[in-house]
């Protein structure tokens, strides 16, 4: 990588705008420059929620999917961390909403997991992202979300929005165990019932 590059990046790395739009200007290949876990200007920039640079980085090219070694980018990474703001932008930048975790999931898989409400109800009602997509284990986002963190009002109204936006309450796990089987072994009667009243079987 050259100085120039890793200049480019200290610079998105401290929020310093001007000087990472003075080594653009000067070489504008620094746009494909990654540091050492395969990260992007802009992943770097959207996990330090510098959206500003976030913005100005969409703007002159640099690439909106490219994942890291953990298989992260901006969409993904906001996504997982309950970052609204971040997911909106890159949604409306016109990010790959198929790109997968490492796990296999797709940015609705892990939202619902951690009870990430606001992201997921945006992403089920703004954007045509799959909610019946499962990951590598055979699991879908509703199975995440019904088993997996616990049985809180975060995590009903994410079973809730699912059901609602096009999940299918009775898609099984590898094993051949429904949404509503797996929360009533794990001892989520508030959303087994959730799941129960939308045709859970």
């Amino acid at each position: 990588m050259s100085q120039n590059a890793q200049d480019f990046l200290a610079a998105i790395k401290n929020n310093y705008a001007e000087e990472a739009s003075k080594y653009y200007l000067q070489d504008r290949s620094v746009i494909f420059a990654k540091d050492d876990q395969k990260r992007t200007a802009l992943q770097i920039a959207a996990m330090n929620q510098y959206y500003d640079l976030v913005q100005y980085l969409i703007a002159i090219g640099v690439d909106l999917d490219e994942q890291d070694n953990m298989c992260f980018n901006p969409f993904l990474w906001g996504c997982i961390h309950n970052d609204l703001k971040l997911v909106k932008t890159m949604v409306e930048a016109g990010a790959d909403l198929e790109r997968l975790t490492r796990f296999g999931g797709n940015g609705l898989t892990p939202a619902s997991e951690k009870g990430n409400v606001e992201v997921v109800e945006y992403l089920l009602t703004q954007t045509d992202i799959n909610p019946n997509h499962t990951n590598y284990l055979g699991w879908t986002a509703l199975i995440e979300a019904a088993t997996l963190k616990g049985d809180d009002e975060r995590q009903q109204k994410v079973v809730e929005l699912l059901l609602t936006y096009g999940a299918d309450p009775n898609m099984v796990d590898p094993y051949g165990k429904t949404p509503l089987t797996l929360a009533t072994d794990k001892g989520h009667t508030n959303i087994a019932k959730i799941i129960a009243l939308h045709g859970g079987i």
